[in-house]
């Protein structure tokens, strides 16, 4: 009975993984299919044009081309092309219609938006690649990822009298976790929860959870957490979903002068992680020039293709050497390592197999699905996860697998289940206490409190921490006319090139709508709404004309402006790229939507909230956990912008405009 209340969790979480699975590649066959190219283009599935460049093999030795974005535009950072995608390349036909080329290859290393590196299945590949006209380069269904997610549930599903099997039954409630006893280390650097929660992890024998709040400082707590197992093992597994989320703690990591493997290229190239990576280390070693020596007499014999019993049989020899070379560097490697660093999906990597680890930490473990986090953890004896369900969820495509529980991850499910293992911190160094205070309220019962340092902090003297802007009051004001005729002005002085045709072909219509009420998208379902955009960038420069540009300059402030929808975000940054005031200043300026902002802060954030309508339909910004990590981004100014009068029917909206007003009565007090 105990087994069958630990198993069947997983067996429903893998038939909505399958649903999801189902989903998603039926998503991608419709947007290969109907979905034009320069939608695609826009976002940023795929570069169109593009030219190919050198070609090489790699130290792992993998062929691999690298190419050029013929549309690079340097205010456009949309790319979802990262290490590890699937992608095939296309080309244009004179029917206007992309023709994919029957390669499937992957991504090595994305620069930015204007170069990547490709691994090519063979040398037929290259040379298509490099005969095509027209071509283009598109993501492709990624089929890799969800068989090792089906794989890794299985193996929990089917595990027995091993470890993986006790992990599954302490994560479901059904054995309790164990602790080790000794007295808890002092660690003066850190505050009292920060080093309760470096103890806990320390005294774990099965599980530990350090739920990190927004700017209370996870990524130290974590850090510390890390070295500290270090003096007691020898060496640990470090993962997170996203390649961005595993460098950022490498990195960190790093800084505290320990050695880390990385395993996969990292998101965001730079020097300082990219000679940490496996490939980087591999062809630096010393055997590296003989291994290099080897495969090249190999590639030249099979060029030449000479007849004759000899050939094989030295190629059978110098593969054997190349083999036996290739296993001593990776086993010189990874002795040297003391942390092991890939995302959940990347601790499959061939390179991994056979290696097991006392310890594993996930970072940012709420943001992953439970099926990732069992990818790592056969190949560990103990967790220690770090998060907060209370902001992002997973990204799930299927509703209907959402609504019945895949986004519930596996830190979701063991904090229920386990609650003693759970760490709260609760000391927040990031936001002024006004912008701080509702979210500890609504999501921390209160719990989390402001470091002095960052109490009051603020951009001008007599500032209020927090506004609402609500777009109800300008439809209501002298039947819009005020309103209409300052935004046909500003449509009119702001963007004379007409960007909505050549910058972003989707916005159709001529005029702005006065009524501040949200639009549907075209096909892509997205809202929109256009006089909100408009007023977002006048209260931006409202509230720059304030501070002073020689003071904002000086100071180096950044701003970020928030939305929930992508189309809406995509507008936004059409107007500001035509802007005359805001223009020269956008490279302090950040326009992302909700997920883009996770683990990120500024000085002063916008949120333009999008939704205005009669009846209350407010979609998917009822997901609250998005909205936690919206209005926990500033540091000093946090401004909201939305219809109170649709939003105020969600008790969170009501309360949190409620919250804000209340604000400024006690400033007017």
């Amino acid at each position: 009975m105990s087994t069958n209340q630990s198993i069947l969790p997983l067996i429903r979480h893998r038939a909505l993984l399958q649903q999801e699975y189902e989903a998603e590649k039926a998503e991608y066959k419709e947007q290969s299919e109907r979905m034009g190219l320069p939608a695609r283009i826009r976002r940023g599935l795929c570069w169109y044009p593009i030219h190919s460049g050198r070609s090489y093999y790699n130290s792992l030795n993998q062929l691999v081309v690298e190419i050029e974005n013929g549309a690079y535009d340097e205010d456009d950072d949309t790319c979802l092309f990262e290490y590890g995608k699937p992608v095939c390349f296309f080309r244009v036909g004179e029917d206007g219609k992309s023709h994919y080329l029957s390669h499937r290859c992957t991504v090595s290393r994305v620069e930015d938006t204007r170069r990547m590196v490709v691994v090519l299945p063979g040398s037929q590949a290259l040379i298509d690649v490099q005969n095509s006209e027209g071509l283009g380069i598109q993501l492709y269904f990624d089929e890799t990822s969800y068989r090792t997610m089906f794989h890794a549930l299985d193996d929990a599903i089917n595990a027995k009298n091993n470890r993986l099997a006790e992990l599954r039954d302490i994560f479901a409630g059904v054995r309790k976790p164990e602790k080790y006893v000794f007295q808890p280390l002092t660690f003066p650097w850190l505050n009292p929860t920060q080093e309760q929660a470096v103890n806990e992890v320390l005294l774990a024998k099965d599980v530990s959870i350090v739920h990190g709040p927004p700017g209370t400082g996870k990524t130290t707590t974590l850090v510390e957490a890390i070295y500290e197992t270090l003096h007691r093992e020898t060496q640990v597994l470090v993962c997170a979903q996203s390649n961005m989320a595993v460098d950022w703690i490498s990195e960190k990591l790093v800084d505290h002068g320990v050695n880390v493997l990385r395993i996969g290229n990292p998101s965001r190239v730079n020097d300082k992680m990219l000679s940490f990576t496996y490939e980087r280390r591999f062809e630096s070693h010393p055997d590296y020039p003989t291994l290099w020596s080897i495969r090249q007499a190999m590639r030249q014999i099979r060029e030449q293709k000479k007849k004759g019993d000899s050939t094989h049989e030295k190629l059978s020899r110098l593969r054997d050497r190349a083999t036996d070379l290739e296993m001593r560097i990776t086993s010189s490697l990874f002795n040297e390592a003391r942390v092991v660093a890939c995302t959940l999906v990347g601790s499959a990597n061939k390179v991994l197999v056979g290696h097991k680890f006392s310890t594993l930490f996930i970072d940012e473990a709420a943001q992953a699905l439970e099926a990732a986090s069992w990818i790592a953890l056969r190949r560990a004896n103990r967790i220690v996860l770090a998060g907060d369900h209370h902001q992002l969820p997973p990204t799930i495509k299927c509703f209907e697998a959402e609504r019945q529980g895949l986004a519930e991850t596996l830190m979701e499910r063991i904090v229920k289940n386990v609650p003693e293992c759970v760490t709260l911190l609760k000391v927040q160094y990031r936001m002024n206490d006004a912008i701080m205070r509702f979210s500890s309220d609504w999501f921390y019962q209160g719990q989390v409190t402001s470091a002095p340092s960052v109490k009051q902090r603020g951009i001008l003297d007599y500032d209020i921490p927090m506004e609402w802007i609500d777009t109800a009051d300008y439809e209501q004001k002298t039947e819009n006319q005020e309103t209409k005729d300052f935004l046909e002005k500003t449509e009119s002085s702001e963007n004379p090139e007409s960007s909505e045709s050549s910058e972003a072909p989707e916005y159709s219509d001529d005029s702005v709508s006065s009524d501040f009420r949200e639009e549907v998208l075209g096909n892509s379902h997205s809202k929109i709404n256009k006089a909100e955009a408009h007023l977002t960038l006048t209260v931006l420069k409202n509230y720059l004309q304030k501070i002073g540009k020689e003071h904002f300059i000086s100071e180096h402030m950044d701003v970020g402006v928030i939305s929930p929808y992508k189309a809406q975000t995509q507008y936004l940054r059409s107007l500001i790229k035509h802007d005359a005031v805001l223009r020269p200043l956008r490279r302090r300026i950040s326009v992302d939507s909700i997920d883009g902002f996770q683990g990120q802060e500024r000085d002063i954030i916008l949120i333009s909230l999008v939704r205005s309508n009669d009846r209350g339909d407010i979609g998917f910004l009822s997901d609250l956990r998005r909205m936690n990590v919206a209005i926990t981004r500033a540091r000093m100014k946090l401004i909201i912008i939305g219809n109170a009068q649709t939003l105020d029917r969600h008790k969170f909206y009501r309360q949190l405009h409620q919250y804000v007003m209340s604000l400024h009565q006690l400033d007017i007090e």
